[in-house]
Parts: structure tokens; C-alpha cells; sequence
């Protein structure tokens, strides 16, 4: 209805999609945990509000947000280093993410995520024809605000977050730019830092030996126990274990309910199941056919995005819908390749489907932010 008041021409398709993917997020999570079904719920209606809220206050005419790009890209910084904040952050499996008032949890690096892409789609658009000349001066604010967020990534281990944002950094350069030449120095730049990190950082380094070899067949030192024990016992085995679980649901699936998550014990054999590991369960319950349909339903998401994109006016808008929706993807395709292999293993949530209030809220507000534009493009289309 908040829809309909507010942006009545945007893409008929994208909040369907989106209810669509919570709602299979839901009904996984509920399956288990019915405790966290409930606060995960409770997510979901703030997650509404702030959509709703988002809106009424920017359905006027959202390019306001230009204006205080310093504020957006500041603000960005801000959130990613609250976890680095003694008192209120807190590391969870070796990544500093999350603070936490009381009870609450949240991971502000989320909404940081919005926040710079906002920047950036001002700034490239202000800047980009001068970017193109190498001028120092006009790179320098972009590299600061973007060198800034990376070494606070890097200072909480956080390095799904840090793979996230170098690529949401780098499309949204190309594409305000056109210039192949940056990408390719980016990916250069990329591949020497995150082998000098893999070298550096043991929390990476057994991200990157856990990729190239799950599995021993002698045993190596296990830190969690101190004892000697085979790498998929230890070290590996979340990535085997999610391994197992996907085989185990082959083409058709076992059936909602029916998937095999816990040991004889009671524990649960998958840790973080429906956090980082939900789709190993997805695809162990839906099967490849399943997964592959719920696949779909992402790209048909980023499909409408990047159209959108295409048809906004002005510059602002092509740029942030086309980073919207860029990271959007880019989540989904890190968090589901490192579970299937395809990368190294990284700890973000997959969108909308994965329990984690700070990952929903965001993501709903990733919604609005594309309806605002869509709507804005009809209308211009339509008054034409």
C-alpha cells in the first residue's frame, strides 16, 4: 500500500521478488529454529518500516541525497569502524562484525554498504569525466573515503565485507567511466594484496588452504582442540560438512523438513546453518532443482535492477541503481561460491534469506532506493 501512495509507476516485480525471497528465508529458518524464526521476523517488520519510512520521506524526489555525499561516505567509515569501538564491538568467529547494546546484535557494515554506494554514485557522477585524466585532486577524496572503509575491513578480519566493497568500488568505477584499463589495475591490485594478506593473516590463510584442500589424509595440528586430527575434522569442517549436505539433497531435494542437520547428539552438524551455511541447507531440502529456481529468482532480481538503470535519466540515478544492484548480486555470488567451492569461503549473509536483522533492514532499504528510481524514470517516460 506504502508502495502504491508513494512510487505507483516503479517496477512491479521487485518487491514481490523480494517478499518472495524472505519469505523462503523464513519458512528455512523457522525449520531450524522456531526461536529464531520469531526475531527474524520481528527483523522483517523493521526491515517494512524503514522501506515504508524510506519512501514517504525521499518519493519527492530521492536526488537529495547528492548533495551530501561527504556526509554519506563519512558515515559509511563510521559504521565499519563501530565494531573496532571497545564496549560495544564484539568478534564473532574471528571476525570483529557486530555491536551489540545489551541483547541486541547488529552488524552495522550492512548499512555501511548502502552509504557507499550513495557516495560513490554522487561523487562518479560529479567527477567521472575528470577521473578519466588521472588527476590526483579528484581522485583524492574517492581514495580516502574508499582507503579508509578498507583498512577498517581488513582491522576487523572482515574480509567478505572487504571482497564485497573492493567490488562494488570497482563496477561502479567502470561503469561511470567506461575505462577497462582501471579494472584491470584493480584486479592487479587485488590479487598482490590478497596474497601479501593470505602470507600475513592466519585467519586468511586457512580460508585459503581450507579452499585448495578441505580434505587430509594425515592428520595436521588442530587449534580448537590441540590435538592432531585430519583437516576436515578441524579446520574445514563447516565447508565439508555444507560439502556433504548439498550432495546429500541431489537433484530433487529430501523434502522441506526432512534434511538431515543434526548428529545423534543433538548438536547440529553444520555451524552457523542458518546464518553463513542456509543455502547448504536450502540445497540439501530443494535440491539442485530448487536451488537452481531460488538462483533464478536472484538474477530475475538483478536483471530488473540493472534495467532500471538503464533507464533512469540522469546520472545519480543510473549510477546507484546500477550499484544497488551490482552489490546486491556481487553478495550473492560471494557468499553462494564460497559455499560451493567456487571461492574461498567468506562469512556474509546471503540477501534476504539468511537470519540476520542488520543484513534485512539493509536490504529492504536497497529495495526502496530502486523503486524510487524506477519511478522516477516511468514518470519522466510516461510525461514524454
Amino acid at each position: 500500500m506504502v508502495a502504491r501512495f508513494t512510487v505507483p509507476l516503479a517496477d512491479p516485480y521487485l518487491l514481490p521478488m523480494a517478499a518472495l525471497l524472505t519469505a523462503i528465508g523464513v519458512t528455512e529458518i523457522y525449520r531450524l529454529g522456531p526461536g529464531n524464526a520469531f526475531r527474524q521476523g520481528l527483523w522483517i517488520v523493521i526491515g517494512v518500516v524503514a522501506f515504508g519510512a524510506t519512501l514517504f520521506w525521499l518519493h519527492r524526489d530521492y536526488r537529495v541525497l547528492e548533495r551530501y555525499k561527504y556526509v554519506f561516505g563519512v558515515t559509511a567509515i563510521v559504521l565499519l569502524f563501530l565494531p573496532l569501538a571497545p564496549g560495544i564491538g564484539e568478534e564473532i568467529n574471528g571476525s570483529r562484525l557486530w555491536i551489540h547494546f545489551g541483547s541486541l546484535q547488529f552488524q552495522p557494515g550492512e548499512l555501511g554498504k548502502i552509504a557507499l554506494i550513495v557516495f560513490l554514485a554522487a561523487y562518479l557522477r560529479e567527477k567521472r569525466e575528470v577521473l578519466a585524466q588521472g588527476r590526483l585532486k579528484d581522485w583524492g577524496p574517492l581514495l580516502v573515503i574508499w582507503g579508509g572503509a578498507m583498512l577498517v575491513l581488513f582491522a576487523t578480519d572482515d574480509l567478505g565485507s572487504a571482497l564485497l566493497y573492493y567490488g562494488i568500488f570497482v563496477a561502479m568505477l567502470y561503469i561511470a567511466t567506461a575505462r577497462i584499463a582501471f579494472v584491470a589495475v584493480a584486479i592487479g591490485l587485488f590479487l598482490v594484496g590478497s596474497f601479501a594478506v593470505s602470507q600475513g593473516t592466519p585467519h586468511v590463510r586457512d580460508r585459503v588452504t581450507n579452499w585448495l584442500s578441505p580434505w587430509t589424509t594425515h592428520k595436521i595440528f588442530c587449534p580448537a582442540s590441540g590435538q592432531m586430527d585430519l583437516r576436515q575434522n578441524c579446520q574445514s569442517y563447516q565447508e565439508v560438512q555444507s560439502l556433504y549436505s548439498i550432495g546429500h539433497g541431489g537433484f530433487g531435494g529430501t523434502g522441506l523438513g526432512h534434511g538431515i542437520f543434526t548428529g545423534r547428539s543433538g548438536v547440529q552438524v553444520i555451524p552457523d546453518l542458518n546464518t553463513d551455511f542456509i543455502y547448504s541447507a536450502l540445497a540439501q531440502e530443494l535440491g539442485l532443482i530448487g536451488v537452481a529456481a531460488l538462483l533464478l529468482l536472484y538474477m530475475a532480481f538483478v536483471l530488473r535492477g540493472f534495467r532500471i538503470a538503464l533507464t533512469a535519466t540522469d546520472g545519480f540515478s543510473k549510477l546507484l541503481a546500477a550499484g544497488l544492484s551490482f552489490g546486491f548480486a556481487f553478495q550473492t555470488f560471494v557468499i553462494v561460491g564460497g559455499i560451493t567451492r567456487v571461492i574461498p569461503l567468506t562469512g556474509i549473509t546471503l540477501p534476504f534469506v539468511s537470519y540476520g536483522g542488520s543484513s534485512v533492514v539493509a536490504n529492504f532499504l536497497l529495495v526502496a532506493g530502486l523503486l524510487l528510481i524506477s519511478n522516477r524514470a516511468n514518470r519522466q517516460e510516461a510525461g514524454a
